[in-house]
């Protein structure tokens, strides 16, 4: 009789032969400085950008929590997982993202996966980035709605699209990534806004990579573009630049309730732990009440921009980095590519991660940057970089 897993051992051999083969590495806490499988590295591979996953306040609220309510919620919100701290992690959250409520779920995926299937279903239409997460993807999927992408930024391709087709369907929503993970750049949200007005669209942005980075406040790519207050419905995490699990919907009022009773992956998930619910609630207090790691990652950012200008100008006058943000990325010719040069840069003290398909249609070297780098980590890395130059070629930083 045939093994009905025997197709396994050739698609695993399939996965080896185009490099796209992964492992996890044993890592110590997320800082500037990581023990990765025994060797110190710089660590340029975390979505830490303010160092808070290693903050002392953030850190003891987390403690507390466990005294108070134990290690885990043991229930969905709706029976007995929830706690008060969960609601006033929600207010916050609300007040931080210039909104009338907030919902927090479980993880940032499950966030997209469950606000975007509550809102549309298969009578609606759904545009979206070619370029965004993995969770608005498969919360399009999940919904049933018709899909379709459209080209990375490009709001002119965007409309046309929409007269194309938006008067085929009851309702549509437009999802966009603001600070795209794997590119480093950013969603022209004003422009998006503008013609999701024109076409009677609804719009959900995914701020997981922009929160607590941009801004004023550091509320997100929205508040930094003067979009905050419009109607739109805004997704996070709490496990970037929070440092802590989880993730939140934020909207009108009428907005969350909907979602609270539509959103399966939030009624039928266990509720979010005490302790990170109160860590990620400790963070927020200390991005809206110190500046100072906000100011010392973009000094970073302003340093590592500064600095690939100028290997661009001595290397490739047609390489350019894009607008400034935490992460860059180094186009690779190919996956084994993208993996020699980690390694390279790992023999150099340098932990940058090489991300292949089906992470990403290209192959790249991502860089992401976090307030407690310093100059001379940032030096390290540039010397690196200047190293694969040359050899690279190809290479395109963006």
């Amino acid at each position: 009789m045939q093994d009905p897993y025997d197709w396994l051992a050739p698609a695993l051999k399939t996965i080896h032969r185009a490099h796209w083969y992964r492992q996890p590495q044993c890592s110590t806490c997320q800082g500037a400085i990581a023990m990765v499988q025994g060797r110190e590295l710089i660590n340029f591979a975390s979505n830490n950008y303010l160092g808070l996953a290693n903050h002392p306040e953030v850190i003891q609220a987390g403690q507390n929590a466990l005294e108070i309510w134990g290690t885990g919620a043991t229930g969905s919100r709706l029976l007995t997982g929830h706690r008060q701290i969960h609601q006033e992690l929600e207010q916050a959250l609300a007040t931080f993202k210039g909104t009338e409520a907030a919902l927090v779920f479980s993880s940032g995926y499950l966030a997209n996966l469950g606000a975007i299937a509550a809102v549309v279903d298969q009578r609606d239409l759904i545009l979206g980035d070619r370029y965004n997460h993995s969770s608005l993807k498969n919360g399009a999927k999940l919904s049933g709605a018709k899909t379709i992408d459209y080209p990375h930024l490009d709001i002119a391709a965007l409309e046309q699209l929409l007269h194309h087709h938006r008067h085929q369907y009851r309702r549509c929503l437009i999802v966009t990534d603001s600070l795209f993970s794997m590119d480093g750049d950013l969603a022209p949200i004003p422009k998006l806004l503008k013609v999701a007005q024109d076409f009677q669209a609804m719009v959900l942005v995914d701020e997981a990579h922009a929160t607590g980075v941009f801004g004023p406040r550091g509320s997100g790519w929205i508040e930094q573009v003067n979009c905050s207050g419009q109607p739109l419905i805004q997704v996070g995490t709490l496990s970037k630049a929070l440092g802590s699990l989880g993730g939140y919907v934020a909207g009108s009022q009428m907005l969350i309730e909907f979602i609270r009773h539509r959103a399966a992956t939030w009624v039928y998930s266990t509720a979010l732990s005490p302790a990170d619910t109160a860590a990620a609630l400790a963070a927020l207090n200390v991005i809206q009440n110190n500046n100072q790691p906000r100011e010392n990652l973009w000094q970073r950012i302003d340093q590592l921009h500064h600095g690939l200008k100028k290997l661009d100008r001595l290397h490739n006058p047609s390489l350019t980095p894009g607008i400034p943000s935490p992460i860059v990325c180094l186009t690779a010719p190919d996956a084994q590519t993208a993996l020699a040069w980690s390694r390279t840069l790992g023999d150099l003290g340098l932990w940058v991660s090489g991300i292949r398909p089906p992470t990403v249609p290209h192959s790249r070297l991502r860089i992401s940057l976090m307030a407690n780098h310093t100059k001379a980590h940032i030096e390290a890395l540039l010397a690196g970089l200047e190293q694969l130059l040359p050899s690279g070629g190809t290479g395109c930083l963006e």
